[in-house]
């Protein structure tokens, strides 16, 4: 028996991204009307942070204790990281925490179906992944950001190094 397989056409096609477009344009309203103005430059929010806290030991792996003492470390590394960029580039990470806590885009677009602090270990290493292989660009940039906003700052950290077994830099060199 044949299988009869429906393939899209250009119209549905259009129309889901159609759809989408308005769906992502509804949530972004939404998520501005919900939130306080913030100031220029990057603000952690509790959820942003909330989110950052689930994120960090899965992309730390084992180099982190998953403490709430080492996590919150980690948290507060990538704030000051972040602290140090352009303004510009804060808005930018601004935007992409919007969209890791907000409910929808966190569910539809992340994959993450509960809130951050009950957010599974797997689920979160599966979105990293789907992220860093997507077909998208722009998905693909914001994993590196994520990966290069808590990878970088915890390594730089001295404290961090006896994790991995880096004795530090040469003492001829500092």
């Amino acid at each position: 028996m044949a299988s009869i397989v429906a393939r899209p056409t250009r119209r549905t096609f259009l129309k889901a991204g159609f759809f989408g477009t308005l769906a992502l344009m509804a949530a972004g309203s939404i998520y501005r009307i919900a939130r306080p103005e913030s100031p220029p430059g990057f603000v952690m929010h509790p959820q942003a942070r909330s989110a950052l806290s689930a994120i960090a030991p899965v992309m730390l792996g084992n180099a982190i204790a998953e403490t709430p003492v080492d996590i919150d470390k980690a948290v507060s590394l990538v704030d000051d990281a972040i602290s140090g960029l352009p303004l510009r580039t804060q808005q930018e990470i601004q935007n992409l925490f919007a969209l890791l806590t907000l409910g929808p885009s966190r569910r539809f677009l992340v994959g993450i179906p509960d809130d951050w602090p009950r957010a599974k270990p797997e689920d979160i290493a599966a979105f990293l992944q789907d992220w860093r292989h997507s077909r998208f660009a722009l998905m693909q940039s914001a994993y590196h950001a994520l990966h290069d906003l808590i990878i970088g700052p915890w390594y730089a950290d001295a404290s961090s190094w006896a994790s991995v077994g880096y004795p530090g830099p040469l003492k001829e060199l500092s």
